[in-house]
């Protein structure tokens, strides 16, 4: 296995006191010798970057050099991940969060599927951890030739849109614009449809690395549920207005435009939204865009309906 490849983990962090020991210990006791580690406090107000510091002093000094802490104001995640990009000098970047934890030896073994693939994305397995149970979710193979199929399931849900069961080529980053979001809602999504989209080869990792941890589960009220609802259209009309005027071949998400536009239609329907006033050229992008079969969210159905609302809109 090539020893040279290096990793940068990226973990904002805020208001994970509770968190943050069992977390960092994983990830500074992982076996593999080359990982960078930056840890980024995005303005915390409690304890988590102290308790940090004391734990590195106290069982990790060795990996000093390999650490990074870098302070900057409370700007959200998408922000926080950014500054950590940007710190980044490692071949290849993991971004997690800093309530949750990664399993022993896991970086060792993306490292060594890295060496044996040279993929520019190595994707794997996660667990969601809830309080009384774990929950494997496990992703499919894809190959190099169906990375538009994998951008598609992943604005489906069909394939998890997260960021931390993926481990990145940083030149991804560096090579391509990569828009964040403006509302947290769906941000790791919107940059893992680009990034995969940009992609030349992808690699999967049967492994599950990441504990995803998940609180006790709540019922979400009608008006949360709009609101949920607003931002991921938002958010996808956003990503759809960055890319529509860039041709089918060298965009990273051409293969989902017309999930977004009858998606956008259909929520502004059923949730009461009103995008179609919002944005008056909705109306006829949803007119042209393709009614697809299977994979979509949105019922076939429901798909022919929105088309035929958006003739009067």
């Amino acid at each position: 296995m090539q020893k040279d490849i290096t990793i940068s983990i990226i973990a904002p962090i805020y208001g994970v006191e509770r968190y943050i020991v069992e977390f960092a210990e994983s990830v500074l006791s992982q076996s593999y010798p080359h990982i960078e580690f930056i840890f980024v406090n995005d303005g915390t107000k409690d304890r988590s970057i102290e308790l940090l510091e004391e734990l590195i002093k106290s069982k990790y000094e060795n990996l000093r050099p390999q650490i990074k802490i870098v302070h900057k104001e409370n700007g959200g995640l998408p922000a926080a991940r950014r500054t950590g990009i940007e710190h980044a000098t490692g071949d290849y970047i993991y971004n997690v969060d800093s309530d949750d934890w990664l399993s022993e030896g896991s970086i060792a073994k993306i490292a060594e599927r890295i060496a044996q693939t040279n993929a520019d994305i190595v994707y794997f397995n996660y667990v969601k951890e809830y309080p009384s149970r774990s929950s494997v979710k496990r992703e499919r193979c894809y190959t190099n030739g169906e990375r538009h199929i994998y951008v598609r399931n992943m604005y489906n849900h069909r394939s998890f849109g997260t960021l931390c069961n993926k481990c990145i080529r940083r030149q991804l980053f560096e090579e391509h614009e990569i828009y964040t979001p403006k509302y947290g809602y769906a941000e790791d999504c919107y940059v893992t449809t680009q990034l995969v989209g940009y992609s030349q080869t992808i690699a999967y990792l049967d492994l599950d690395v990441y504990h995803y941890r998940k609180g006790v589960s709540t019922a979400m009220t009608g008006q949360q549920r709009r609101k949920r609802k607003r931002e991921y259209a938002l958010t996808f009309i956003d990503l759809y207005l960055k890319y529509r005027d860039i041709p089918a071949e060298r965009n990273p998400v051409a293969s989902i435009f017309d999930d977004i536009l009858i998606q956008a239609g259909w929520y502004s329907i059923w949730y009461r939204l009103d995008l179609f006033k919002e944005y008056p050229w909705l109306a006829k992008a949803v007119r042209g865009a393709k009614v697809r079969g299977g994979g979509s969210d949105v019922p076939i159905l429901a798909q022919l309906f929105t088309k035929f609302v958006a003739l009067f809109k």
